[in-house]
């Protein structure tokens, strides 16, 4: 038997009702009227009740807006009642269309880094060959799911590589707080078919790659030695820790080379230990030049 917990916001006119599992397929309704809410029975049901001016429906929860003519203390609780009573009856709250596309059954685990604020999302099956790093809403044309992961209001920046989403989050949430609605979240959104990646950009990012090759035949032998060692032994590495590491330039001068963290390693406590005492300290060795120098552009 379904049993909703509620929960108030921060508007006084609206409630939140919320479920045990999602009801939704990764998608939001807003219902303004009986009209507007033909796909769902249960919003229907709810705007006979003449308080009722907005329905919402997202994720795992029903979120209800009141006129003024009552207060939610005097009838939340009959709300409640009425919305169980309707769902463990066999009431519809959504219908579903048929034309989307079948379910794909897959995996999704969280798997920490060394960076307390990230962490990694593994996902069974293969989701881009292109690593893309996200910083805020703004830059998630080419990926729908970092768009909707940034609704959330801990989410500070994504990282989407191979089969893994690395999620780094602000301070206000703690990970056991939030790990399971994320997880949920990312393994149905990409279950009921929502766009990953738009394969038009990475088709293009792909393209690009002729343009990368040209670029590097063009570099000194110094700095295609060192883009190829960190390709071969120290992206890998990053890798299974969420992040990324990209070569920025080679300064034949003063002998320093600036890379770019990305994923799970930017702003990671321990990524200067790693450049000095690892990265640093691998190029030394395998570049067989003691005066080598590694700086992280955005440490």
């Amino acid at each position: 038997m379904t049993k909703l917990t509620i929960k108030e916001t921060q508007n006084s006119t609206i409630l939140k009702f919320e479920f045990p599992d999602f009801i939704t397929k990764n998608e939001s309704f807003e219902f303004k009227n009986i009209d507007e809410a033909k796909n769902s029975p249960l919003a229907q049901k709810l705007f006979h009740l003449p308080f009722v001016k907005t329905v919402y429906i997202s994720g795992n929860f029903i979120a209800i807006e009141r006129y003024s003519i009552v207060e939610w203390d005097d009838v939340k609780d009959a709300v409640a009642e009425q919305i169980e009573a309707f769902v463990n009856d066999g009431g519809v709250i959504i219908s579903i269309d048929e034309n989307k596309p079948k379910k794909q059954p897959i995996t999704v685990y969280g798997e920490s880094t060394p960076n307390p604020a990230a962490l990694k999302f593994v996902v069974s099956r293969m989701l881009t060959k292109n690593a893309i790093e996200y910083k805020n809403i703004d830059q998630t044309a080419s990926s729908p799911l970092a768009q909707e992961l940034f609704k959330f209001p801990y989410v500070k920046e994504i990282f989407i590589d191979e089969n893994y989403i690395s999620v780094t989050k602000y301070e206000i949430n703690d990970w056991q707080e939030i790990t399971l609605e994320l997880r949920t979240f990312i393994k149905q959104y990409i279950e009921n078919g929502g766009t990953v990646l738009d394969e038009s950009l990475i088709e293009v990012a792909t393209k690009n790659d002729v343009t990368k090759d040209e670029a590097f035949d063009k570099l000194d032998t110094t700095s295609q030695q060192i883009i190829n060692i960190l390709e071969e032994y120290v992206k890998p590495a990053v890798a299974a820790d969420g992040g990324n590491i990209a070569f920025d330039s080679y300064n034949e001068t003063d002998k320093t080379v600036k890379v770019i963290l990305q994923g799970a390693c930017s702003g990671c406590p321990s990524s200067t230990f790693t450049l000095k005492s690892g990265i640093e300290n691998m190029l030394k060795s395998m570049l067989n030049d003691d005066n080598i120098k590694v700086e992280a552009v955005n440490a």
